[in-house]
């Protein structure tokens, strides 16, 4: 998933990154993978932190219509980190790195949201990032619903708890699949840490 991540980025990099006078064309795929690092890291993070909810609530398309998306507090932590970067590694000015950072990440956010919500493409999904950020805990947790009984259980059925969507299970179940979400992004985070994640990235470019 990480790099489909990064082709993702590399793809609406166009107008912020790669038609960019201000950032030399040798530069482009490092910038392009220091966006897709902010982005992975930046899911991970709120994950590790127990914000299962907040993600899901980025990726409900009803809530993330139009320039919503520019009030949601991930990607506003994710323009702010981005342009960070681009004024610490990349010496960019702050007039710069901010306008840069402002039209790359939501844009990506936004076709990372549309190609999770589209059934028709199977190469992101929801389940699949979390997956991916978490170690595999969204595998284990519907192996472990099917395993007790809930033979039909899948990962939209997680979703819909949160969403109103199904049947809610009692406080502590939900408490639990985030506490496991939680666990398994943390232990990715000790794996990997910011530079091991940027090195998996680079392995892309």
């Amino acid at each position: 998933m990480l790099e489909e991540l990064f082709n993702l980025v590399k793809g609406s990099a166009g107008d912020a990154v790669i038609n960019n006078p201000d950032i030399p064309n040798e530069q482009n795929n490092e910038v392009v993978a220091e966006a897709t690092n902010t982005v992975a890291s930046g899911l991970r993070n709120m994950v590790a932190g127990g914000g299962l909810e907040n993600i899901i609530s980025l990726f409900n398309t009803k809530t993330n219509q139009g320039n919503g998306i520019l009030s949601n507090p991930i990607v506003n932590m994710m323009i702010g980190h981005f342009s960070g970067k681009l004024l610490t590694s990349f010496n960019l000015g702050g007039r710069q790195a901010n306008q840069v950072a402002s039209s790359l990440i939501p844009n990506v956010i936004t076709d990372l949201i549309n190609k999770t919500n589209d059934p028709n493409n199977s190469t992101f999904s929801l389940e699949g990032l979390l997956n991916s950020i978490t170690g595999g805990k969204t595998t284990e947790l519907v192996q472990e619903q099917q395993s007790s009984g809930n033979s039909g259980f899948n990962f939209q059925d997680l979703i819909g708890q949160f969403t109103g969507g199904a049947d809610k299970q009692s406080g502590g179940g939900l408490m639990d699949i985030v506490s496991k979400l939680a666990g398994g992004a943390q232990n990715q985070q000790q794996k990997t840490g910011g530079a091991g994640l940027m090195d998996l990235i680079k392995g892309f470019m």
